[in-house]
């Protein structure tokens, strides 16, 4: 059963640079691909996956963060696409991995490893995109040490 229908309208400006309209007071967003197929103007297709996912886990974090009212900004965030061939000798994003860092160190959290045994259960888009994508998540707080 469909919670909820999320529309986002695409339209040709030349050869691979689209417009992408999300509706509402959203700005238009211009995609494109890199050279040689476009001129680079605006985030790739991988690259708004990247985004996609990166955006949907940082929010699932700070989400799971604030249920025990921990303060863990700022929180970044880098995701980095394998792009490669498959069997068929296609091009497909391969894998992804997600790193994110919390603004603080992982002492001043209370409940860190309740909040990383389930934040990634809240994120709609890595959860979905994971189903045909592998996606390695790691955590680490203000001063590098790896959480998760």
């Amino acid at each position: 059963m469909t919670e909820k229908l999320i529309r986002v309208a695409l339209s040709q400006r030349q050869d691979y640079r689209f417009d992408i309209a999300f509706g509402g007071d959203v700005p238009v967003l211009t995609g494109d691909e890199p050279a040689p197929l476009g001129t680079g103007l605006g985030p790739s297709p991988v690259q708004l996956l990247c985004a996609a996912v990166g955006n949907c886990l940082s929010d699932s974090l700070l989400f799971a963060f604030r249920k025990f009212k921990q303060t863990p900004e700022p929180i970044q965030c880098v995701v980095t696409a394998e792009v490669g061939r498959n069997v068929e000798n296609r091009m497909r994003v391969l894998s992804l991995k997600a790193q994110l860092h919390v603004g603080v160190l992982a002492s001043t959290l209370e409940h860190v490893t309740h909040v990383l045994d389930q934040f990634e259960e809240f994120c709609t888009v890595t959860q979905s995109v994971r189903q045909g994508i592998p996606i390695t998540v790691e955590v680490f707080d203000s001063a590098g040490q790896q959480l998760k």
